[in-house]
């Protein structure tokens, strides 16, 4: 009985000591975690994110934008293109002269429809001044030109149908297109444009977008423009940039008659910010009204007129428009809709006034970039044929007369 009680008291003994032993073990390990974690710089609750860097927001838009005069590749153009290996390549082979790259967008008059299957020999389109541009050089012209207008007195040689096949051959090869031959067609003289932009972020990071712009077409070689057709600029010129590409006044001229002068003043009245003109295929001065420029006429881009230096050099006005956010949101809000202006007769004007959006306070600098045609093929003009182009415009002595947000490259 003895031997049996003093084994139990052994046992007792036994689970005591292994107790105290786990007891101070325990103590001692959660008094070097005390000690460690005593002895750390505090963390903030937001330790876990401190790696995460923040969303830049948008600081910047602007469009480095390069707006020509009459461009066309039907009539001897094609002739030349035929008979050159690069076939339908060929009017624009060297156009990479001008550095494409440095601009978002390209702007031009396409002076002439493009209808499939139209065939009329050179001497006949010569003799009755009717044109067609085949729509086969459509995807060579998508690598230049962002947006053409369509207000001009040649849109119409092949008929009402052809005008909508011009329109459908240009939405299939992804070029915005505004304006319409009849300037009594109010409905298309002013289309919404997603206007390429290049946005910079706070970080200096730089993304590309598109911004809502509106640019009217006006045709007035026959007619001349109605009152409620210029009237149409003031609704978009309340929300956005408003660009007026004008078609008139009498050709081979090295100034504009005073019922052009008068029109295009009248533009500027009406809201556009700056008037950029063509069809006399001649070069012609500019003025600034009431603080704006007016381009009379840039001259031919890409035409096959080759017997005078006057109609194979051009002036391609380079725009540069700066807007710097205010209020990023709504900056940001803004390159949403201009993401849905792509699409002819769009809804982005309604969006806008919708959404109730402020103007964005834009900048506008100008610049003028030489161009000649001569030898069959556009190109950049030579440093002196450029001296020529801006004594032309009288390019210096317009610059100086611009009042903000307009001023010179």
């Amino acid at each position: 009985m003895q031997i049996v009680e003093h084994r139990r008291h052994r046992r007792r003994l036994v689970i005591l000591i292994v107790a105290t032993l786990v007891v101070i073990i325990g103590l001692a390990l959660a008094y070097i975690y005390w000690h460690n974690t005593k002895n750390q710089p505090a963390v903030s609750q937001s330790a876990s994110t401190t790696n995460v860097k923040p969303v830049p927001s948008t600081s910047q838009v602007s469009s480095n934008m390069l707006f020509m005069g009459n461009t066309f590749w039907g009539r001897y153009i094609n002739d030349w293109s035929m008979a050159s290996s690069l076939k339908t390549a060929y009017p624009f082979s060297r156009l990479n002269e001008f550095n494409r790259s440095q601009y978002d967008a390209w702007i031009t008059g396409l002076e002439c429809p493009t209808v499939a299957g139209v065939d009329i020999p050179s001497a006949e389109m010569d003799a009755t001044l009717s044109f067609n541009c085949s729509p086969d050089y459509l995807p060579e012209a998508a690598k230049w030109f962002t947006v053409v207008t369509l207000a001009n007195n040649h849109t119409d040689n092949q008929g009402v149908a052809g005008f909508t096949e011009t329109q459908n051959q240009l939405d299939k090869n992804n070029i915005q297109y505004f304006g319409h031959y009849d300037p009594y067609q109010l409905s298309d003289i002013c289309d919404v444009i997603a206007m390429p932009v290049t946005v910079t972020k706070s970080d200096n990071s730089t993304v590309k977008g598109k911004l809502p712009v509106a640019m009217c077409g006006y045709h007035g070689v026959f007619k001349i423009p109605p009152a409620e057709s210029l009237a149409l600029m003031q609704q978009y010129a309340k929300y956005m940039p408003v660009i007026a590409m004008p078609h008139m006044g009498v050709e081979y001229q090295p100034a504009p008659d005073q019922l052009k002068t008068s029109v295009y003043r009248s533009m500027i009245d009406n809201g556009a910010d700056v008037v950029l003109g063509d069809h006399p295929h001649w070069i012609q001065n500019t003025e600034v009204y009431k603080g704006h420029l007016i381009v009379y006429s840039m001259g031919n881009f890409m035409f096959d007129q080759q017997d005078t230096a006057e109609v194979t050099r051009s002036a391609a006005i380079n725009v540069v428009m700066n807007i710097t956010a205010k209020d990023d949101k709504q900056l940001d809000k803004w390159l949403a809709i201009g993401e849905t202006c792509g699409k002819y007769h769009d809804d982005c004007l309604a969006q806008v006034e919708q959404a109730a959006l402020d103007k964005l306070p834009a900048t506008y600098k100008f610049g003028v970039v030489g161009t000649n045609d001569s030898g069959k093929i556009t190109k950049p003009a030579t440093a002196a044929q450029t001296t020529d182009i801006l004594k032309r415009l009288n390019w210096s002595s317009s610059m100086t007369k611009l009042d903000a947000p307009y001023s010179s490259l």
